[in-house]
């Protein structure tokens, strides 16, 4: 591993490399300290250590011991928290600094500090031995914890090892630089696992600064760089400079880059922007990436499933089509080989996303006669806002403990620069005086409940939400009601309000 000087300071830590040697000195005495206490399988620790080298030592250490870890997102507030704590019941929190939201309801402590001793353990999933609980905001309640156990992890390494074409790794030489968190699958179980088994190195930005960012690529000479689809789009506004081709950059790998950019963005930039697809339930192993010659380029496509994948296109009606859902599982005698292996504490939802013997991913896709995919759009009721997965009904049910609102209605519009932004159609108690004062209000208290990103960037006061004659939500309705309202210049913008 490397600490850049820009991440060290961010995190007042020592830049420099982190040798495989001293990492494992490192993580023995991780273990120690832990083993001392009595923590073992059975015990879940949360790590709110952000992108530090000690997120990834703290994995290693506490994976040797059974224990499984909940990464915790250090954007998220009171009310999320509290959910986090209560559902994955862990033992203990590490937070590597203070003066961030209060983790309630469970011990805190330094990543360097003695941990308290253990209570009991509790209960494990069957099976493989848990290594990690991540949460994903699902798309009809609260975001739900999926348990990934070790092979989860293996598989991602050993996907990653053998993709080939245009990802192909050199074993000991290569060079990952990611801005991504690791607190999603992507960085901790995609690039950690790459170049842990390649014996790569791998440089963890704090975040993505597009200003540094070129700086950064020289600077770490990286040969691989992980990217959202927000990031091309942010480095192509800016005027072309010699420091985008100041690089050994080999490929950059990521998802969801606007397709309108994604040529010229490999022209300007000297290297190809490879397109993949995967969830966090079903991890790498069924992953399909666009990284083999002839690659189709700003169209959206994803790439070709490999031998390995089954996967069926199911139209509304349940009949196969080359336009649809996506169905997916691994070929041969485990279908579910690398996948989470459940819910935790929902096995009614577990039991559905796998209805008939294949996981349901909610992504409408499209293939062409070659066999290529397309992504199409979002099925779930799910909006996607910078790489980051929003559940309109998390933020309708935080929006309606306001005073001032009776209904809320959450849905997306398109945003050029996020892909897509949070929209609240909110029905009021009683008359709004000053509607962009009431608007500024009410975001900056869900600033106070939830994560930078997932409160509304506008809010339209309206007389009444559409709804079924079951009182549900007509999602398409509002689909259609929140762009035009968009569109006619009737939302108040609120997005300056969000820190990023």
């Amino acid at each position: 591993m490397e600490v850049l000087p820009e991440t060290a300071a961010v995190y007042t830590i020592g830049a420099g490399e982190i040798t495989y040697g001293n990492a494992a000195r490192e993580v023995d005495a991780i273990i120690t300290r832990y083993r001392a206490a009595g923590y073992q399988r059975g015990h879940r620790i949360g790590l709110r250590l952000e992108n530090r080298p000690t997120m990834l030592l703290h994995f290693f250490a506490l994976n040797a011991l059974g224990v499984s870890i909940v990464p915790i997102n250090p954007d998220l507030r009171m009310a999320e928290l509290e959910y986090l704590v209560a559902h994955s019941e862990i033992a203990l929190a590490v937070d590597a600094t203070t003066g961030r939201t209060p983790i309630a309801g469970v011990r805190v402590i330094g990543p360097d500090d003695t941990p308290p001793i253990a209570p009991p353990p509790g209960q494990t999933a069957d099976g493989d031995a848990e290594a990690a609980l991540l949460y994903t905001s699902g798309t009809t309640g609260l975001p739900k914890g999926c348990v990934l156990n070790n092979m989860y992890f293996e598989a991602c390494g050993r996907w990653y090892l053998g993709m080939g074409g245009a990802c192909a790794l050199r074993h000991g030489t290569d060079r990952m630089l990611t801005p991504l968190p690791l607190f999603h699958m992507n960085a901790l179980g995609a690039s950690a696992m790459a170049m842990l088994m390649s014996g790569g190195c791998l440089i963890v930005l704090d975040r993505f600064h597009p200003g540094t960012w070129w700086d950064n690529v020289a600077r770490a000479r990286a040969t691989i760089i992980h990217y959202l689809g927000v990031m091309p789009a942010i480095l192509m506004a800016g005027p072309p400079a010699p420091e985008e081709r100041a690089h050994q950059v080999r490929f950059g790998f990521g998802a969801g880059i606007d397709r309108r950019l994604h040529a010229d963005a490999e022209v300007r930039f000297g290297f190809p922007l490879v397109e993949g697809w995967a969830m966090t339930e079903t991890g790498c192993s069924v992953g399909i990436t666009a990284n083999h010659t002839p690659r189709i380029i700003g169209q959206s496509c994803f790439g070709k499933p490999d031998p390995h994948v089954a996967l069926r296109i199911v139209a509304d009606d349940g009949t196969d089509a080359d336009q649809g859902e996506l169905l997916i599982r691994h070929a041969g005698a485990d279908p579910r080989k690398g996948f989470f292996s459940e819910y935790l504490k929902d096995p009614e939802a577990t039991a559905a996303v796998w209805d008939g013997g294949w996981f349901h991913t909610g992504d409408v896709v499209r293939r062409d006669d070659d066999g290529n995919m397309f992504f199409v759009d979002r099925k779930k009721n799910v909006i996607r806002r910078s790489g980051e997965n929003i559940a309109a009904v998390e933020v309708e049910g935080v929006l309606q403990r306001h005073p001032l609102v009776r209904v809320a209605a959450v849905a997306p519009v398109p945003d050029d620069l996020r892909g897509e932004e949070v929209f609240a159609c909110l029905v009021p108690h009683g008359p709004i005086a000053d509607a962009d004062a009431a608007a500024r209000e009410i975001v900056a208290w869900a600033l106070t409940q939830l994560a930078y990103y997932k409160p509304p960037g506008y809010i339209a006061f309206v007389e009444a939400i559409p709804i079924t004659s079951t009182n549900k939500i007509q999602r398409g309705v509002l689909r259609e009601e929140v762009r035009g309202l968009l569109a006619g210049g009737q939302a108040i913008d609120t997005r300056a309000l969000k820190r990023r």
